[in-house]
């Protein structure tokens, strides 16, 4: 019931009395709601406790439900830890990485259970909660909660009959300590007179019951499946299939139940097992078959070895490799390398095997498996180049049951994908859509796990060695991304296209509903949505890639996204780390340090951004036709001074109605309220930083639904690689850790003072419901800039003008806004013209939207189709 304390408990409990809590506090919790007639309390003064650890596993369920998942919290008060239950109503709140590992907390509510399957088995089951928001409680987090206990027994759920936990957010990682990290080969004696052969076995498995051993190499491994049931007993339901070799062929080899967590770690592609007691089954006709690197060799299809705990109880050897003789005959571990320049002319679904320099890595995103499920794939995107092509492999790359190596992809690294599958065809152009994604046989290795491998004897990976010694590491690192929004695949080139073999109606949804569609959406999890709709308005809106020291030494995230009538945006989070040495192709696993620490806005930046809002209201009252314009972003006095930002002024030119050019001259002032004092132009449609429809001004006055989606966070923003602060940016674009890695170091940087990839800002574009009664702001990012190949490039699409234009930002617009620190960069006049073809019209707009974390949702502008192209009727 309750866990070993750490031996640093003098320090937590100070931290913990410093928080308010006391110590012990959790003891006198357990007191409480024990000692209570209905086995609750709720304290007047809620104590203060550390999430230590959010661990999840299988719930019980009736037999037809989808699996569902309960919560156990490890809280510490500063000098005991205790494992908690959380109620299940409150799931949503780990489900929205509202309750994760780190944060500070005070129990508001809470009971205790007493098990009545068991004796004197009991649990706190946590009802109510409230968040201790200041930065010091954050602060005060990693001190409170202390080093790890030092029992390392496995702890079981706290609910139910499991014997183990999953991993938080997806089902195909190994968890916990009952994974065995590596089993070390063993001396052992192989009598070759004894063995049998793969190909023996399938001509008399029938005719046996007990099979003499066999000798075999790993050449494939497949992820992990976990395939637990609510209805069922397994103590560890995991499978992992193999393909394993000898000199007669290649067969599949099952690992099943508790055998996965002892052996699954050390089954390596390359690894020689001597195997007896085994079984022999039919093979699964459905599971996906790997492609083997020799195409020659047989495949013995109709049965697969069969590895249990029991029935028979398997016997499971390795073979060192320098024990390995040339007259067993076990075949080597062959590849099907690829370069970027055969990539474009390989057929869809094509298997192959690439090596690249790491130049751009994403974050870490979910798509659930089904819809309404809970059950998760975890995938994140990434470019890698080899010096063939221009043009960088773009990576899909779903877990593969190895999250050290997932979770520390970055750019400058080496990148080994094995069993990739080309996907091809998405539109006319195949070399700007072709991308490769996992299969389920995938393995994928960076620097630090390479050592050892079989590919390192491949020649084409001998190639790319010698093409990354003659490469400049300054000059490659220059052209590093991570993180960040990644609209990728684009949809294709006509909706009908994207319909696929989905009837529209169920393809479309209505704009009102986009906020059900957020509200049920989990962590990290992206989805993509069409909306029918009216390209109404379009604003350009400019962000700061540093962030301003504000007082107490919180950080601000400068953020100018806000609309009309949009709230003051809520406090963000940004993470620290701490610098590391480079590793070398064939040096040892890295092991980077995690490390957190809060910024939030500021009370004064939230009064200067209600003032700025005024003042765009007060413009607006006064003319009848005027677009809402940013005004100067705040700085302190001493910034402004520094920058020159007084005397500060600039001009544009835009065209009137007449197409003659008008001077529209905006003067930034400096008095006590910040507020820009703005010329009007002759266009009143327009100004030079956005765009309005006259359909907009007529009816977004008297709308029943406006919904603000614009705002982006620094985790939307894609940001230039630092390789010092890695492990930083690395722990940004990750999943949140089930357990709270404490902070031994901090760093003077935050995720918010890393330049931007992106350029000078994104785009406000509102989209009116085609009843003209509800309308949704949205962002767009323009992620291709044509000066820069390196990162992405342009799409030039069917039915795409207006995005092509606005992802293009002009050599010109660029020049006519650098060195100044404006809060607006010029709406080109391509733009506009776009944007007036379709002024009017009904299109189809695709979202992708994806959340965050808390409550930060964002919702980016993927595509425009027009409801007039063919296959899509034009409504009436």
């Amino acid at each position: 019931m309750q866990d070993p304390t750490p031996e640093r408990a003098e320090e937590s409990r100070a931290a913990a009395s410093a928080e308010g809590g006391g110590a012990f506090c959790l003891q006198k919790v357990f007191e409480e709601a024990q000692g209570s007639s209905q086995l609750s309390a709720s304290p007047a003064e809620p104590p203060a406790v550390t999430v230590v650890a959010v661990e999840r596993y299988l719930a019980r369920a009736p037999p037809a439900a989808p699996p569902q998942y309960w919560y156990d919290v490890t809280l510490a008060d500063g000098a005991r830890r205790h494992r908690c239950h959380l109620a299940p109503r409150l799931n949503g709140l780990v489900q929205r990485a509202r309750l994760r590992a780190g944060t500070r907390l005070r129990l508001t509510r809470y009971s205790y259970r007493y098990d009545e399957k068991r004796l004197n088995r009991g649990f706190l089951c946590l009802e109510g909660l409230e968040w201790v928001g200041s930065a010091a409680a954050t602060a005060t987090a990693a001190a409170a909660a202390g080093s790890p206990p030092d029992s390392h027994r496995p702890l079981l759920p706290l609910r139910g009959d499991n014997r183990h936990y999953l991993p938080l957010w997806n089902n195909e990682d190994p968890y916990g300590d009952v994974w065995v990290p590596d089993r070390p080969p063993v001396q052992v004696d192989v009598d070759v007179s004894r063995l049998t052969s793969l190909g023996d076995l399938e001509m008399t498995w029938r005719s046996r019951v007990h099979f003499h051993p066999l000798l075999v190499r790993i050449l494939h491994k497949s992820r992990l499946r976990y395939y637990g049931k609510p209805e069922k007993k397994t103590d560890m339901p995991y499978q992992a299939y193999f393909e394993v070799a000898d000199r007669s062929g290649m067969m599949s080899m099952v690992l099943w139940n508790s055998l996965c967590p002892e052996w699954y770690h050390s089954m390596k592609v390359g690894t020689v097992l001597l195997l007896a007691k085994y079984a022999i089954k039919a093979s699964y006709p459905f599971k996906t078959q790997p492609t083997p690197g020799d195409l020659q060799m047989k495949r013995f299809a109709t049965i697969e070895i069969s590895l249990n705990v029991r029935d028979p109880p398997t016997e499971i050897s390795i073979i060192p490799e320098e024990m390995v003789k040339p007259e067993w005959g076990l075949p080597e571990v062959k590849y099907r390398f690829i370069t970027r320049s055969d990539l474009d002319d390989l057929p869809h679904n094509h298997s192959c095997d690439v090596i690249g320099l790491v130049t751009f890595v994403g974050r870490a995103e979910r798509a659930r498996k089904r819809e309404h499920s809970e059950d998760f794939w975890l995938y994140r995107w990434a470019h890698a180049i080899d010096g063939t092509s221009d043009q960088p492999f773009i990576l899909e790359l779903f877990a593969t049951s190895q999250p050290d190596v997932f979770e520390r992809i970055h750019p400058m690294t080496y990148l080994v994908c094995t069993q990739m599958r080309v996907i091809q065809g998405l539109t006319e152009n195949p070399s700007r859509t072709v991308y490769l994604t996992t299969s389920n046989e995938s393995q994928i290795f960076i620097t630090g796990w390479h050592r050892g491998q079989p590919y390192i004897k491949d020649a084409k990976v001998k190639n790319f060695i010698q093409w990354t010694e003659s490469q400049n590491e300054a000059d490659q690192i220059k052209k590093t991304v991570i993180g960040g929004y990644y609209p990728f695949p684009r949809p294709p080139d006509s909706f009908v296209k994207y319909c696929k073999n989905n009837e529209v109606e169920s393809v479309l949804k209505p704009i009102g509903e986009i906020g059900k569609e957020i509200e049920d959406l989990h962590y990290r999890e992206h989805k993509r949505i069409a909306v029918q709709g009216i390209i109404s308005a379009i604003r350009c809106v400019s962000y700061n890639d540093a962030a301003e020291e504000a007082p107490g030494g919180e950080l601000i995230w400068k953020d100018t996204s806000q609309s009309l009538g949009n709230s003051v945006s809520k406090e963000d989070s940004v993470d620290t780390g701490k610098n590391e040495e480079v590793d070398s192709f064939l040096g040892p696993p890295c092991t980077p340090e995690e490390h957190q620490h809060q910024a939030r806005l500021s009370k004064g930046s939230s009064v200067k951004r209600k003032t700025r809002y005024r003042c765009r209201r007060d413009a607006e009252e006064g003319c009848t036709s005027v677009s809402p314009v940013s005004s100067y972003p705040y700085f302190t006095r001493t910034v402004r001074r520094k920058l020159g930002l007084d005397d500060y002024q600039h001009g544009h030119s835009v065209q009137d109605k007449n197409g003659q050019a008008v001077s529209d001259s905006l003067q930034y002032c400096t008095d006590q309220e910040g507020v820009s004092n703005i010329r009007e132009t002759e266009e009143t449609e327009r100004t030079c930083d956005s765009w309005q429809s006259d359909l907009w001004a007529q009816v977004k006055d008297k709308l029943m639904n406006y919904f603000h989606h614009s705002k982006i966070f620094p985790e939307s923003i894609p940001c230039k690689f630092d390789y010092v602060r890695k492990d930083l940016l690395m722990q940004q674009y990750n999943l949140h850790a089930a357990v709270h890695q404490p902070i031994e170091a901090r760093t003077d940087k935050t995720i918010n003072e890393f330049k931007s990839a992106n350029g000078l800002g994104y785009y406000e574009v509102t989209v009116l419901g085609i009843n003209h009664d509800v309308a949704i702001d949205v962002a767009f990012l323009p992620l291709f800039f044509p000066d820069k190949p390196h990162l992405f490039q342009l799409e030039d699409i069917q039915n795409d003008t207006l995005l092509s234009c606005m992802s293009c930002i002009s050599a010109c617009q660029q020049k006519a806004t650098s060195g100044r620190l404006c809060d607006t960069f010029p709406l080109s006049d391509e733009i506009v013209k776009a944007a007036k073809e379709l002024d009017g019209k009904h299109v189809i707009c695709i979202l992708d939207i994806c959340h965050l974390g808390d409550d930060k949702v964002e919702v980016f502008l993927s595509k425009i189709y027009k409801t007039v192209e063919s296959g899509v009727l034009d409504p009436m």
